[in-house]
């Protein structure tokens, strides 16, 4: 949470780094930055450049305005992913509509996409907001409460994609024992992701990219529980 020591720039770098438990030469490694030049920057001896605020917004996910003026919160960007209102529900297997799936998105197999079977299937959304080749699983656990209801919904595309990742987004992070939906910042190891819950409640998470076996980013949320 921000505090009163964030009233400049400087201020709201300094704070980061904190928030992150970031030594200056962590900092400048994530943002690659010469690491001689961050004390500079931090004892007004080197202006903060454009340069260097649009890598901060990029890499930490943070507001432009909170970052430049000190306006509102440092997490205002809007999510990839939408929150949509109570679709129609189909159990007719052959209606219109995007299929949802009973698997947890807490535990489960390796591979998710091998759970995308009829067999599965236990009804359609028919919401003409939703994307066709999109499917939808439950979300459990309230780690991403407010964001993501225990027992709600997302919706994404059934497509893996490990090399361009939305950092800052949601995602459905699928590893070896089990699956979560979680915020994906960028680490400053290159190797490694940082999972982080909507719920302040639950620490971080560090993980190796290895160890992650599909990534999927949710392009939307029901926030509806027990709908079938």
């Amino acid at each position: 949470m921000e505090s009163q020591s964030t009233s400049t720039i400087l201020d709201r770098i300094r704070f980061l780094m904190q928030r992150d438990r970031l030594t200056q030469a962590q900092f400048a490694r994530r943002l690659g930055i010469d690491p001689s030049n961050v004390s500079k920057y931090l004892t007004g001896r080197l202006p903060v450049s454009d340069s260097l605020i649009n890598r901060i917004i990029v890499d930490f996910n943070v507001s432009k305005d909170w970052l430049r003026e000190g306006k509102g919160l440092p997490y205002e960007k809007s999510l990839h992913a939408r929150q949509v209102a109570s679709p129609g529900i189909c159990s007719d297997f052959d209606c219109d509509g995007i299929p949802v799936f009973d698997i947890d998105v807490a535990a489960g197999c390796t591979e998710m996409s091998m759970a995308f079977t009829r067999e599965n299937m236990i009804g359609k959304l028919n919401f003409p907001h939703l994307n066709p080749e999109w499917v939808v699983v439950r979300a459990k656990g309230d780690s991403m409460v407010p964001v993501v209801n225990n027992g709600g919904y997302v919706a994404f595309l059934p497509v893996s994609d490990k090399e361009n990742i939305l950092w800052g987004q949601i995602y459905v992070v699928v590893m070896e024992n089990r699956r979560v939906v979680k915020y994906v910042r960028r680490h400053e190891n290159p190797n490694k992701i940082i999972l982080k819950s909507a719920n302040p409640a639950y620490d971080d998470i560090d993980i190796p990219l290895s160890e992650v076996y599909a990534l999927y980013v949710v392009e939307r949320i029901i926030n509806i529980q027990d709908c079938f």
